[in-house]
């Protein structure tokens, strides 16, 4: 069943652009957006190319950036919408809240916006720049380069106390209520926890399923032996105050080279998963048999990230006369 829902999207997609089998099927938010907006309305015709450009330099001095960006427009659009509010700086911003705790990245955007400042002053929005450099960076990671529609227009405001991100020992039932509130499917869940083929997180963030699972006082049941040994030594349990909080790979099979691989799922199956939230995908028929297929084909996983991607860049998107375009993406104009 799960396949053949994948089939009819990809298909759909398709149909929507003939010769780009990479493409979005466009919701409601999505269609507020435009394909190739600064090339349209002739207002900073090569905006994506300057985009590309400077990610393209990053990404040779630092393949990390991928897993990062990534995790910028996750906490960006999971958030107020894609609205590039978790830029803004502040000591309130969304920025501060501890859910968003080692967000990296900034800088990128910062440099990508300060050049297209000085080609097309006042044009591009920070939200879409995030954007373009995530699919990017990811695309030079091993994901497809699926389209970003464009047109986004910066918020106003950030305020850490709406940021609701959810903990990554989250429950399976929880997860798939927090993405449906954002407009996505169970295929969507499962398709963009992928994102953990790649990137770090921090040793707190797994030492219940280590030592405390569901404060029974021992591990997880479920995890691999093995690899609940390997974890356990990289992660003691937090006993001290002032302790150091180590970091690990989200997928170890990627490592050091942040690579977008199928791998993830491979390992979910395997009771290898680093975070509960993904190893939860196991114990639901659906996104049972999504881990399965996307295990087996790198190209369906591929094909149904880029669908899920451009649905999360449109949710709750500002258009028109919304908001504003920042000069700097730190501060409001």
């Amino acid at each position: 069943m799960i396949k053949l829902i994948l089939s009819v999207l990809v298909i759909g997609a398709i149909s929507l652009f003939p010769g780009t089998a990479e493409a979005a099927v466009m919701g409601p938010s999505m269609q507020k957006l435009t394909w190739h907006y600064y090339k349209v309305y002739n207002t900073c015709e090569n905006a994506e190319n300057f985009v590309r450009h400077q990610v393209e330099k990053f990404y040779k001095n630092d393949t990390s950036i991928a897993p990062k960006l990534l995790r910028l427009l996750y906490s960006d659009c999971f958030v107020t919408g894609c609205d590039a509010s978790v830029l803004l700086e502040g000591p309130n911003s969304e920025r501060k809240a501890p859910q968003n705790r080692g967000l990296g990245a900034f800088v990128i955007i910062d440099k990508i916006k300060k050049v297209l400042e000085q080609r097309c002053p006042g044009v591009v929005s920070c939200a879409d720049i995030l954007n373009l450099a995530t699919r990017d960076a990811v695309h030079l990671a091993g994901a497809p380069s699926y389209p970003v529609f464009t047109g986004r227009r910066d918020g106003l405001t950030s305020d850490k106390q709406t940021v609701d991100l959810p903990s990554p020992s989250i429950s399976w039932d929880a997860s798939m209520a927090y993405f449906k509130s954002r407009g996505l499917n169970v295929l969507d869940m499962a398709t963009l926890l992928g994102s953990h083929s790649m990137g770090r997180t921090h040793c707190s963030h797994i030492v219940d399923r280590l030592y405390n699972f569901n404060k029974t006082g021992k591990p997880s049941p479920t995890m691999n032996k093995s690899f609940l040994s390997e974890m356990a030594n990289k992660c003691p349990p937090r006993t001290k105050k002032g302790q150091t909080d180590p970091l690990v790979y989200l997928n170890p099979d990627s490592g050091s080279n942040h690579s977008f691989t199928s791998s993830f799922y491979t390992r979910v199956l395997s009771n290898k998963s680093v975070l509960e939230v993904d190893q939860q995908l196991l114990y639901n028929e659906d996104t049972k048999q999504i881990s399965e297929e996307f295990s087996a084909s790198f190209e369906d996983f591929r094909k149904s990230f880029a669908l899920s991607m451009s649905k999360m860049g449109s949710i709750n998107v500002l258009t028109k006369n919304e908001g504003e375009i920042r000069r700097d993406c730190r501060r409001r104009n």
